[in-house]
């Protein structure tokens, strides 16, 4: 259990004794600045390449009453409004690695930003850190105008989701629904209203409605469009990761510092991980039994009832 009083239990006592509330402190104490995410991230990265992408997910708290930044969400994991913390990540990827960078906690009661000030505000930090990726990747939910335009004045590139009611028009046409416009196999460069010329692929599926891809680089195919969506793909194995591994939806503390906290050493424990995996080949699953088994093992060769 990922609780004060497990964690206080876990200290050994040759080192410090420590009661559950005093970890609460730290908790609290703890800054939850990503700067220190940032210098461990650092040495697995490659700044002038690689990709930049950004989406949010919901830290499922089904049966809080009392934790504070708890409000409902979309879930996709439950396809319903859901109990939660929503948590917004920056990762970059260059294919294979899976390197967070920065985070958000999503709290518009108290600091009045929505999802897509955050994102803004993430990128614009990767911009001050040097980033020149080859392409920023997100999903519809971040593609309003404003963020699309801001890619653009940091001179990146962008392959996000439209949503099926946003205007485009052809050369001849009158503005209309993406869903009413004929979209060959390969694509087609349409001008999205407020924006200009972008191009717009359609991916039909058969048990759904299909969806509408687009990006500013005019002479992308639909090869590297496909490529560029299975890497999208990363984020989500991020956040199956930190939920399976690290147990970041796990903390039962009640103040909103305490939580944020725990978020941050939960996204570095990823880190490690993933450092571990990309060092050794070493998979996140087997890192962490690695961990039990030897926990296990003491206990075979010293078994006690306390």
């Amino acid at each position: 259990m990922c609780t004060c009083t497990e964690a206080a239990r876990c200290i050994p006592e040759s080192r410090i004794q420590a009661a559950h509330d005093a970890i609460n402190r730290f908790l609290e104490r703890q800054s939850s600045d990503t700067e220190a995410l940032w210098q461990e991230a650092l040495p697995f990265i490659e700044k002038d390449s690689g990709f930049l992408i950004i989406d949010d997910t919901t830290l499922d708290k089904p049966y809080s009453h009392q934790i504070e930044l708890v409000t409902y969400h979309w879930s996709g994991k439950h396809q319903e409004v859901v109990k939660g913390i929503n948590l917004v990540t920056l990762l970059w990827t260059d294919g294979t690695s899976i390197i967070p960078l920065d985070f958000r906690v999503y709290d518009h009661d108290h600091d009045g930003k929505t999802k897509n000030d955050h994102f803004q505000d993430m990128l614009n930090k990767a911009k001050e850190r040097g980033f020149e990726p080859h392409c920023v990747l997100f999903d519809s939910w971040y593609s309003s105008m404003g963020n699309l335009k801001l890619v653009t004045r940091l001179h990146w590139h962008f392959l996000t989701r439209l949503k099926s009611n946003r205007l485009v028009k052809q050369e001849v046409s009158d503005y209309m629904a993406v869903s009413d416009v004929a979209v060959p196999e390969e694509g087609c460069e349409v001008h999205l209203r407020g924006y200009g010329q972008i191009k717009l692929f359609k991916v039909k599926h058969l048990a759904k409605e299909p969806e509408f891809w687009a990006t500013d680089v005019l002479s992308m195919n639909l090869e590297q469009r496909a490529e560029l969506k299975r890497i999208s793909w990363k984020i989500e194995e991020f956040h199956r990761g930190v939920k399976q591994f690290c147990g970041i939806e796990r903390c039962q503390a009640r103040k909103s510092q305490s939580q944020c906290s725990h978020i941050l050493l939960s996204i570095r424990s990823f880190l490690v991980f993933e450092r571990a995996r990309l060092m050794t080949g070493v998979s996140w699953h087997e890192s962490k039994m690695r961990i039990h088994r030897s926990a296990v093992a003491d206990f075979i060769e010293k078994p006690s009832l306390f």
